[in-house]
């Protein structure tokens, strides 16, 4: 039997819905095309759990706080070492997380992203819809793949009857 490629990194990422608009994050780094991705990052040693990363990454990245958490789906990937990553290669869980938005003010972001930015990070507002997700490069595939087949089940992930 094979071993499987140990987990190096972990990723929490929200699915993030006020309304009926999909909060994401459009980046553009030097040299490549922009692509849109959902808030979140890396679980960090000072996590206590993937939650916190979430609640964390949420506040840095939007300046925004979250409300009625539900796990959605994982995802496991191969993870390329970038430089300055200190992490070898091998696999990455992203852990994908539906939640509402609770308030959000981009005056309060900090962290990385903003303060020593690869590029730029703009917040962006999308109709979750499927001509919504069509309409940007939402990464990674397989997360853009569930969204589009999942629009009516994702709202009832929110219900009240489940948060």
């Amino acid at each position: 039997m094979a071993h499987a490629q140990p987990v190096v990194k972990r990723t929490a990422r929200a699915i993030l819905l006020d309304g009926y608009d999909l909060i994401v994050i459009k980046r553009t780094k030097p040299g490549r095309p922009p692509y849109w991705i959902t808030p979140g990052g890396g679980v960090e040693p000072e996590d206590a759990t993937v939650l916190d990363a979430l609640h964390r990454e949420v506040s840095e990245e939007l300046g925004a706080e979250i409300t009625d958490v539900v796990p959605a789906f994982v995802d496991t990937v191969p993870h390329v070492p970038e430089p300055g990553d200190g992490c070898p290669p091998g696999l990455k869980v992203q852990h994908f997380f539906v939640c509402r938005l609770l308030s959000m003010d981009p005056s309060l972001r900090h962290g990385p992203e903003v303060e020593a930015p690869c590029g730029t990070y703009e917040i962006v507002r999308l109709p979750f819809t499927p001509e919504g997700l069509d309409s940007v490069d939402l990464v990674p595939l397989s997360l853009r793949s569930y969204l589009t087949r999942n629009i009516p089940g994702i709202h009832t992930l929110l219900a009240r009857d489940l948060v």
